[in-house]
């Protein structure tokens, strides 16, 4: 998960050390869950979704893949999941004026200041 949450050529960490082995761990098991996707057995994305507050923690493609539908994949996973958790509404944070500033906007998400240079997106349960 770190090789590709470092590779990314957007939304870099500043600190790699911030997120840390065992934060993945935490969220995979304890206080989320996390989903990958895999080309010829090689882990090449992957979403985390936070139990604890109903957000996305995490939505990384490495960049050799984007663009094949995977991110999508992914967060449709993990906001199944969170919604099927309870939570009547997801959140996420995001840099403003990304490429994953527009594609949360694209996938039906709302977008609203979170900061100097962040936006932060909700996504609603869908009414049945």
């Amino acid at each position: 998960m770190s090789r590709i949450r470092l590779a990314v050529n957007e939304n870099r960490l500043r600190d790699p050390g911030r997120v840390t082995r065992q934060m993945y761990e935490d969220f995979l098991e304890r206080d989320g869950r996390g989903w990958i996707a895999q080309v010829d057995g090689a882990t090449v994305a992957f979403s985390y979704a936070n139990s604890l507050d109903g957000s996305i923690w995490a939505l990384f493609v490495d960049p050799a893949h984007e663009g094949k539908g995977l991110a999508k994949a992914l967060l449709a996973l993990a906001t199944a999941w969170l919604f099927e958790s309870g939570y009547a509404e997801i959140t996420l944070d995001t840099g403003a004026g990304t490429r994953a500033d527009l594609f949360y906007a694209r996938q039906g998400w709302t977008g609203g200041n979170a900061g100097a240079a962040d936006v932060r997106y909700t996504l609603a349960r869908p009414v049945p």
